[in-house]
């Protein structure tokens, strides 16, 4: 596996035509490397979750390339773009997207049954990734009977559970107090991250800045820093 885990190339993305065209993301470029914990940040409107669901697969550019583990992703098929981000990349969202009928168990499990496991088997393998966020006794749970921070746990859990090389959070602590978002984001730098994996969260919330590896910052469209950080939690071995 190559060091390089994503390569952004002169991205852009504009909404609307004529005088209703904006442009969110204006020739973006940059690379994410596994082992790595990459921060994005930047004010409301900068254009950091459009970025990020161009290098997700969620959204095509209108201009630039992608390249995950150096494939060009949007020179492929749609149902190959599918596969990829099932396959390859793990996405947190802000509001942790679970589904609030299925217990915490039944949520984690589902992409282990998008990729045609057996659903006893798929149960069991959700229960391990449920120990791994500290949650397994919560497996029965529907998410409603669950802390803000759990919420999140269980989304990790989720992600994590089809073992992608990359894991992307949207604003992971925007809900949480700040002991909380900390406790995340140091669970997510020494339990999640590894060598072989690459971790990209976007945020603007600098009470966590200090686990960065590296940090991008974003402003009007732009990509206007990128800063190599001093590592004060390291990966656990």
């Amino acid at each position: 596996m190559g060091n390089v885990a994503i390569k952004a190339k002169a991205l852009i993305k504009w909404f609307g035509e004529g005088e209703t065209k904006t442009t969110a993301v204006k020739g973006a470029s940059f690379e994410a490397n596994f082992g790595e914990l990459l921060y994005i940040v930047g004010p409301s409107g900068s254009g950091k979750t459009t970025l990020l669901s161009m290098i997700s697969g969620i959204l095509k550019p209108n201009e630039g390339s992608v390249l995950v583990e150096g494939k060009d992703i949007w020179q492929m098929k749609s149902d190959d773009i599918a596969d990829l981000r099932l396959h390859k990349i793990g996405f947190v969202f802000q509001d942790y997207h679970l589904f609030p009928r299925l217990t915490t168990v039944e949520n984690v499990a589902i992409p282990l049954i998008l990729k045609k496991m057996d659903w006893d088997k798929a149960l069991n393998v959700a229960l391990e990734y449920l120990e791994i966020v500290g949650l397994k006794d919560r497996a029965k749970l529907q998410p409603v009977k669950l802390s803000g921070g759990e919420q999140q746990r269980v989304a990790i859990a989720r992600a994590i559970a089809g073992k992608p090389d990359i894991l992307i959070f949207d604003e992971p602590t925007a809900s949480l107090d700040g002991d909380t978002g900390r406790k995340i984001v140091e669970f997510i730098k020494t339990k999640i991250l590894n060598p072989d994996r690459c971790v990209i969260i976007v945020t603007h919330d600098s009470r966590i800045y200090e686990y960065a590896d590296s940090i991008m910052k974003m402003e009007d469209g732009n990509i206007i820093g990128f800063e190599p950080q001093h590592i004060i939690v390291t990966h656990e071995k």
